[in-house]
């Protein structure tokens, strides 16, 4: 990832300090005996720049930093998961209502819903009451949720997401 020491081999090098003062600009050799008088690893951290920039550190306390740095925006990412609930159009209101409760709580947690009514035989023929539950269900969601797609007919079901409302 980065150049130590003596895999610099530019001819003239910026050096900065191990506390971030500007050094000078000064050959590669040079600085790696600096580097050693201080008992530190010479870094190159800009390649790109001209002359390309270099700095005096502890290269082994730098990384484990680094990887403790990481690991904790490791640990307070959230995974946003889409949860699904499946419906059929005959379904009863308690049956409705749980799954509801369940969507709202994948919803408290910050997950995306999938809610999909699922037609069978004759069903199809009455797509339209799909669509009423799945307008039923957003409107029940709406002070937790916001709709992200209208009721949409993909084979033989139906569905619609919803997403959290931000400010959770």
């Amino acid at each position: 990832m980065h150049q130590l020491n003596e895999d610099i081999r530019d001819s003239e090098i910026r050096l900065i300090g191990s506390t971030g003062e500007q050094l000078g600009i000064m050959s590669a050799a040079q600085a790696q005996r600096i580097a050693d008088e201080q008992g530190l690893d010479l870094v190159k951290i800009s390649p790109q720049a001209t002359p390309p920039v270099c700095k005096l550190m502890d290269y082994g306390k730098f990384r484990f930093e680094q990887g403790k740095r990481e690991k904790e925006a490791k640990k307070n990412q959230h995974v946003v998961e889409i949860k699904e609930i499946r419906m059929s159009p005959g379904i009863d209101v308690g049956d409705f209502n749980t799954k509801l409760k369940n969507a709202q709580k994948f919803l408290a947690d910050g997950n995306r819903v999938k809610v999909s009514v699922r037609f069978r035989g004759r069903e199809m023929a009455h797509t339209d009451i799909g669509k009423d539950l799945l307008v039923r269900f957003a409107e029940q969601c709406a002070e937790v949720a916001t709709l992200d797609k209208e009721p949409k007919l993909e084979g033989r079901s139906m569905s619609i997401f919803l997403s959290p409302k931000t400010g959770k």
